[in-house]
């Protein structure tokens, strides 16, 4: 089992920055890929961003490209996504995702993942 903790969510102005963390416990955490996916009110979970497990290779939604950064820091079992440039469309419940890695490769789907967290809320206001 891996248990997961999102923080750092919260009310921003649109423009500003948010950093998320999620903290990881159970498990070795270095085997695990990484993922922050989000739900706006009234639609489905989707793929924001996700890491491998060494943090060398990224890969995200193309409506965040270029705002948001996901790293991880194996040493502190946590990952981050700091999102800069934030729109009142990335307003959503955040939630970081955890599955087992052997090759990375990208995973865009919420049933690929086996672990999640609570979530934590973000909203941009315009």
């Amino acid at each position: 089992q891996v248990q997961l903790v999102e923080s750092g969510g919260g009310l921003v102005q649109a423009g500003g920055s948010l950093r998320l963390s999620c903290a990881a416990s159970g498990r070795t955490f270095s085997n695990y890929a990484m993922g922050w996916f989000r739900q706006a009110p009234g639609k489905e979970r989707t793929f924001v961003a996700d890491i491998s497990r060494s943090g060398k290779t990224t890969y995200y939604a193309d409506s965040v490209k270029g705002r948001f950064t996901i790293s991880r820091d194996n040493a502190k079992n946590t990952v981050f996504l700091q999102m800069s440039g934030l729109e009142p469309d990335d307003t959503a419940v955040y939630y970081c995702a955890a599955r087992p890695e052997i090759f990375f490769n990208t995973a865009r789907s919420d049933s690929q993942y086996d672990y999640w967290g609570q979530g934590t809320q973000v909203t941009v206001s315009s």
